[in-house]
């Protein structure tokens, strides 16, 4: 941190000058549109919040986010044809200006306690060259992350979160395959299996996931469109179906062992989303019977989907099949109103694939699952774990995973 600086871009060197007027004015929208919240759940980790050196440091990673905001033109954006390579495409894509790594789950103790988890890594390009390749504190890019913990049967939820630039091996995501981290969260591939590890305060995971199906890519050949314009899209790839195993240490207790099944998605693109776009409603849920289902729907201002939303269904065998948007119906069914934002949010779904005769009602494990950043960026969303039954091909069917719910607590068009 202590650190200067070399020769900063004009790009940098003017959001530096004015990011006293810009970080308030634009990063509680643009932070949130690239999934980049910078500061934890306001019952979690009280003392970082009260260093003053956390708190500048998270100034001038926002005054970086616009610097990168600015040359976004000498980005790659994800357009075309792409030819992928796994296990190499898990790991980082740096000419794209924006990255992330995105776990969920739902996993059980032998006594039948549930618990859901999210744990995300970002990259967020600053520059496409470090001012000073030489000194690893030269900053290319911010790396950062977060964690959340829902304990179903305690009716709680615990979100936590870490930024840092590279430094000497501070944080960063390998580009060989997947290995990113941030200070000491990390998500790292180990052979055929995912190793995750987080802990804040009493709070921790620690995970091993396994997959059986290879990767799913989502839209056309893994691009996934979230406008109209060249650009507004990322490349997406997933692993729906991954075996999970490990302990968690809910705050409250000691650690459990547990088990249950896991989601893990990709993206990287340097686009941004259309002006016209309030948020969004994504949905990863795994079915009883074997398939996945991945959907979202882009929502307008004026209160209709954008024709770019879409979704994916996988069979058992990890087969994929596109859906456009008007093949999947999300019918909200009830809302919830959070006691600390006033946001008003989606709480209860039917969702209907009629060409794969499925149709099932999903409701939140926990109606508080939201994330608020009013200390800081003022960015307010939700995200968690959701479940429910229905039925697919006529027989009954259960379904879990998780739903994330952006632009009830304010938009996020205009960027990605």
């Amino acid at each position: 941190m202590q650190a200067a600086e070399k020769g900063p871009s004009a790009a940098l060197r003017c959001a530096l000058r004015r990011c006293g007027v810009l970080f308030v004015r634009l990063t509680p929208q643009g932070l949130r549109a690239l999934h980049l919240d910078l500061f934890e759940r306001p019952a979690f980790s009280q003392g970082m919040k009260q260093n003053w050196a956390w708190m500048l440091f998270t100034v001038v990673a926002g005054c970086l986010l616009l610097a990168g905001r600015v040359a976004a033109g000498e980005w790659a954006v994800a357009d075309g044809t792409r030819t992928w390579s796994f296990p190499r495409d898990h790991g980082a894509h740096p000419e794209y200006r924006t990255e992330w790594w995105y776990f969920t789950g739902i996993v059980a103790a032998a006594d039948g306690r549930r618990f859901g988890y999210h744990l995300t890594f970002f990259r967020q390009g600053i520059a496409p060259v470090a001012a000073d390749p030489g000194n690893p504190w030269s900053v290319r890019d911010l790396h950062l992350a977060h964690f959340t913990l829902t304990d179903v049967r305690q009716g709680e939820f615990r979100f936590a979160e870490r930024v840092s630039r590279s430094g000497p091996g501070l944080a960063g995501a390998s580009v060989d395959g997947l290995h990113a981290w941030v200070l000491d969260w990390s998500a790292a591939a180990d052979g055929e299996s995912f190793a995750l590890a987080a802990r804040d305060g009493a709070v921790a995971i620690s995970l091993t996931l396994r997959s059986r199906r290879p990767p799913v890519l989502h839209g056309s050949g893994g691009l996934s469109r979230k406008g109209p314009a060249v650009g507004q899209a990322s490349w997406y790839a997933s692993l729906t179906a991954l075996e999970t195993s490990g302990t968690v240490r809910p705050g409250n207790g000691a650690e459990v062992a547990v088990r249950g099944a896991s989601w893990f998605d990709h993206e990287f693109g340097s686009g941004q989303l259309a002006d016209d776009l309030a948020g969004w409603d994504w949905f990863g849920l795994r079915l009883s019977d074997g398939r996945a289902l991945m959907v979202y729907r882009l929502r307008r201002r004026d209160g209709t989907a954008a024709p770019e939303s879409a979704g994916t269904l996988v069979a058992a065998d990890g087969t994929a099949r596109h859906l456009a948007g008007d093949e999947v119906a999300i019918e909200p069914l009830a809302t919830w109103q959070s006691p600390h934002s006033g946001a008003r949010y989606r709480s209860r779904w039917r969702v209907l694939v009629p060409s794969a005769s499925i149709a099932f009602e999903i409701s939140p494990l926990l109606p508080d699952q939201e994330l608020r950043t009013a200390r800081s960026t003022g960015v307010t969303y939700w995200e968690g774990a959701v479940a429910g039954t229905g039925t697919a091909g006529g027989s009954p069917v259960k379904v879990e995973g998780y739903a994330e719910l952006t632009g009830y607590a304010g938009g996020i068009g205009g960027l990605f």
